[in-house]
């Protein structure tokens, strides 16, 4: 026999824990089944831990307004609640003539996004803010910063807890089906739910999870590609006080320098296409990829001072050769199965945006 229960999330990542704790502040009856023995040790625990301003993503695409209005939220939330964080401020640096034409085009583009903060910098009003930078020009986003991404978990979580909502561990989803009285659920452990609304929040799982439920048109679930972003940690202390990122790549933001709230730096993510969302393990080799890379805005970078950090994976529903995907929120409107939504593709800059996903998700199971 089910248990009936309103509204289940799948996946405890900052993602489905923002959208938990704000379908629960909305009234709902919510539980998170979470297949790990934590909240958050995927996706949300491999990351930059970067607030991005909105400046890359595609004017009028979900990414773009979703950034723009978490990041607004997430300040003042962590404000709010005294979690840490840090608004550093970040520089987008042409190391070429070449470059400062696309460095241009980025801050018209960041402009018909909301982004109106930022400041031009030639070579040495650059190298006036941070001494050790080559540069030919730079933007300056003084609204990037940093956060302590598993303090804001936590909170989150004890939002949704206050709010009568439950986080479950160690609740692995095994099947699923479409049910006159709702949608089934039943767990590794035996534990079957019968649920009034379901949102897959499962990040890299997300597409196999959808094409598993019965009763879903399965040819509505996106392919997985998984975009692997290693990390490499500086030895000693970082001479610069802002992220410093190049001009970007193709799948990513290239290789940036970033800070963590104890002034430790670290470098990456890199992209490596991969098969598996398990291939997690840095390969130190790429060390001189990076050297490389690091070099064309920091000359000064020591030989042997990086060393292997950690990786991460991109949740993509695009594939290497393809124009990037924006966010997939796939609701009823898209298949006609009440109470269920999707989310897809649900990469950077899902950190930032995530007190923004919540309150989207909140609007689409409410009709609008």
């Amino acid at each position: 026999m089910a248990d009936k229960v309103e509204t289940v999330v799948i996946g405890a990542g900052v993602v489905g824990l923002a959208v938990a704790r704000a379908l629960a502040l909305a009234g709902r009856e919510v539980m998170v089944l979470e297949k790990e023995a934590a909240i958050g040790t995927q996706t949300s625990s491999r990351n930059s831990e970067v607030i991005h301003a909105g400046i890359y993503y595609q004017p009028g695409s979900l990414k773009a307004r979703l950034c723009v209005e978490g990041k607004k939220a997430l300040y003042a939330y962590c404000a709010e609640r005294g979690i840490a964080h840090d608004r550093c401020g970040k520089l987008i640096v042409a190391t070429s003539q070449a470059q400062i034409e696309h460095l241009h085009g980025m801050a018209r583009h960041a402009r018909s996004n909301g982004v109106d903060d930022l400041h031009w910098l030639d070579a040495a009003q650059a190298r006036a803010l941070e001494p050790e930078l080559n540069c030919a020009a730079a933007l300056h986003s003084p609204s990037t910063g940093i956060v302590d991404s598993h303090g804001l978990m936590l909170s989150l979580q004890g939002d949704l807890e206050n709010a009568g909502g439950m986080v479950a561990c160690h609740a692995q989803l095994q099947e699923a089906e479409v049910r006159a009285d709702g949608i089934w659920l039943k767990t590794a452990d035996g534990t079957e739910l019968l649920a009034q609304t379901v949102v897959n929040a499962a990040g890299l799982q997300a597409p196999d999870l959808a094409a598993c439920i019965k009763g879903y048109p399965q040819q509505l679930a996106p392919k997985a590609f998984y975009a692997k972003g290693s990390y490499f940690t500086l030895s000693g202390r970082a001479p610069f006080s802002h992220l410093i990122y190049p001009v970007p790549e193709a799948a990513g933001l290239g290789v940036h320098l970033t800070l963590d709230l104890g002034g430790q730096a670290k470098f990456g993510p890199d992209v490596q296409w991969t098969d598996s969302a398990q291939d997690l393990q840095v390969d130190a080799q790429r060390a001189q990829l990076f050297y490389s890379e690091i070099r064309r805005y920091w000359p000064g970078l020591p030989e042997h001072a990086l060393q292997p950090g950690y990786a991460g994976m991109r949740p993509k529903i695009h594939g290497p050769n393809e124009p990037g995907a924006d966010f997939v929120f796939q609701g009823p409107q898209a298949h006609g199965i009440p109470g269920l939504v999707h989310l897809f593709g649900i990469e950077s800059p899902g950190l930032t945006s995530s007190l923004a996903i919540g309150a989207h998700v909140a609007r689409i199971l409410d009709g609008h």
